[in-house]
């Protein structure tokens, strides 16, 4: 195998950022909360986090899945945003928060997607549940499909509202999942989540998420609240290219979760901050290749390389390639032929395969008899 290294010198050129002594970070907060989370939205980075896997009622955070399945059937072509929803007798009666639809009529989809996240209308959730899958807990169970899909382990729905419900369960760290992908897959109606007013039915209606008033860096996203619940808040923040999203269950008010919220995200954005250190497809090295109808690869990376650092540290960041000592072909494009490490120090941050960013076809016979032999004397001496 060789070895490769990018000197830090190189990387703090690249992102032209002037020498700091190391940072030394302090704890993160400890929140008047029964759990919570904050995670990096790029890298994934986890920054702090408390009793981030313990099952707890969700409340109205639940409506994020039920709006993500909705958008979603938008995304796939199979209904549109003008799509109307009937309204039935189980969704217009239903108790707690409402967008106040009436019985027997029909919603826009748009609609009822606003009643649903910025109303936070558990009329609005059912309609929209019976309408693409029969019933409400048909669809519950669809929303337990996604959960699954994303890797959210902990979570079990048993309604698409948040109503307390036996077994209706989930965790900071699921929700914070579900909270990215909303963001990633559907980034043209993440602004639904940032709308502080939403009018229906001549009845005008607040988000509940105080802080899109209090914090302009805050753009969604659902609040939640029962007895069994506590207040509860999953929220996202954007302040250059870092991105933060905190997930904060069980505080005793309104008024706390959004503060032991802003606690969260200003310890984030204060100590850490997020670079893109590479592109996808941006070539990183240029390899030879034996026994090819070319001499040689080019390696990169199949996804965008992000990293959350401590604010001041990026001039710290040593990169090293690895790549076998005598690749040969065939070789298919995103065909792992090596490695990407950074790290600062011993301590590694960040390991990436590194893919071939193009085919390289075998040689015919004369070129892999001749290539052939000369990399045996090559292997044998050295």
């Amino acid at each position: 195998m060789r070895l490769f290294k990018i000197s830090c010198l190189f990387l703090a050129a690249v992102f032209a950022v002037s020498s700091h002594a190391e940072s030394l970070i302090p704890k993160p907060p400890a929140l008047n909360a029964s759990a919570w989370i904050l995670v990096d939205a790029e890298s994934g980075t986890v920054l702090a986090e408390h009793n981030a896997d313990e099952r707890l009622p969700p409340a109205s955070m639940t409506k994020m899945m039920t709006s993500y399945i909705a958008v979603h059937e938008i995304m796939e072509g199979k209904v549109s945003e003008d799509t109307q929803v009937p309204i039935s007798v189980n969704a217009w009666k239903k108790g707690g928060s409402k967008m106040w639809v009436r019985e027997g009529t029909e919603v826009a989809l748009i609609d009822l997607l606003r009643g649903i996240i910025v109303q936070s209308g558990n009329d609005a959730s059912i309609a929209v549940a019976e309408y693409f899958a029969g019933s409400e807990s048909a669809f519950a169970g669809w929303m337990n499909q996604y959960a699954q899909n994303f890797g959210m382990t902990n979570t079990n729905f048993e309604n698409a509202t948040g109503w307390p419900a036996e077994g209706h369960l989930s965790t900071a760290r699921d929700l914070a999942t579900l909270a990215l992908h909303i963001i990633n897959d559907h980034p043209d109606y993440y602004g639904l989540y940032a709308e502080k007013y939403y009018e229906y039915n001549d009845i005008r209606q607040p988000n509940r998420n105080q802080l899109l008033w209090r914090d302009a860096s805050v753009d969604g996203l659902k609040t939640g609240h029962t007895d069994e619940a506590g207040y509860c808040l999953t929220a996202s923040a954007k302040k250059d290219e870092t991105r933060l999203i905190s997930v904060v269950m069980g505080t005793s008010s309104e008024s706390a979760r959004t503060q032991e919220t802003q606690k969260l995200l200003s310890y984030g954005f204060r100590y850490f901050e997020t670079h893109k250190l590479y592109s996808a497809g941006e070539i990183l090295s240029t390899e030879d290749v034996w026994l090819g109808k070319t001499d040689t690869v080019t390696l990169t990376l199949a996804d965008d390389l992000y990293l959350t650092l401590p604010r001041g540290s990026i001039d710290e960041l040593q990169a090293d390639i690895v790549t076998p000592d005598y690749p040969e072909a065939p070789l298919k494009a995103g065909q792992a032929v090596g490695t990407l490490s950074i790290r600062i120090g011993d301590e590694v941050l960040a390991e990436r395969p590194l893919v071939a960013a193009e085919d390289v076809e075998e040689a015919g016979f004369f070129g892999r008899l001749f290539g052939g032999i000369k990399l045996f004397f090559i292997r044998l001496f050295g």
